[in-house]
């Protein structure tokens, strides 16, 4: 393989790392550390702020001091595990308390039904484009054991091709230092007085 095709092959296998390790830290990673929760959208009621297949992170929120305009996922049936994530568009307050006025990006009409504090999971936070339908196919079914150990196996090799970098930097640095001591070792010794060897002046004969 060319200079140029092992330089194209190292780009491409970077970029890849790059991108397995940023959607590692953005999916699994940072939503444990700060205890959020990841979120497949399957609807299309949120375009174009998140189309479906996208991932959401929602974390923890006030769900007494929710404002206008923050996107929430919340219960609208008490004891249904499936959820919605919506924008709040109006916040009232009565004799039963707050409820919060939640409509859809996409969608023409509010949500018929207020939201109550209780029912929020949530806001939020952050998301990830199109790797929802992914992580779910990959984690489910026969091919979820064998996802498992190719992502260990890219960790691994991960971890190789960086060691291997560093110790290949490693030894251009220390293969650069010795040369340049070698010449100065030889420049020593060129300068340096010669002990054991005498010079004798040639004599010119003078002519008679």
């Amino acid at each position: 393989m060319s200079g140029v095709g092992r330089l194209a092959a190292k780009t491409i296998s970077w970029a890849l790392l790059a991108i397995v390790v940023g959607a590692g830290l953005a999916l699994i990673v940072v939503p444990k550390a700060t205890g959020g929760k990841p979120l497949t959208v399957l609807s299309g009621s949120m375009v174009p702020t998140y189309d479906p297949g996208d991932v959401v992170i929602v974390r923890d929120a006030d769900t007494r001091h929710l404002e206008v305009g923050q996107v929430i996922t919340f219960q609208p049936t008490s004891d249904d595990p499936r959820l919605t994530t919506h924008r709040v568009i109006g916040v009232t307050y009565g004799s039963e308390g707050t409820r919060y006025i939640t409509q859809g990006d996409a969608n023409d009409a509010p949500d018929p039904d207020p939201v109550r504090p209780a029912q929020v999971q949530g806001e939020v936070w952050y998301s990830v484009p199109l790797v929802g339908y992914v992580s779910v196919w990959m984690a489910t079914g026969p091919l979820g054991q064998l996802v498992n150990w190719f992502a260990f196996g890219l960790i691994a090799y991960s971890v190789v091709q960086i060691g291997r970098g560093l110790r290949q930097h490693h030894r251009r640095s220390a293969d650069q230092r010795v040369p340049a001591a070698d010449h100065h070792e030889r420049a020593e010794r060129s300068d340096g007085p010669h002990e054991g060897r005498r010079t004798v002046p040639r004599q010119r004969a003078t002519p008679r």
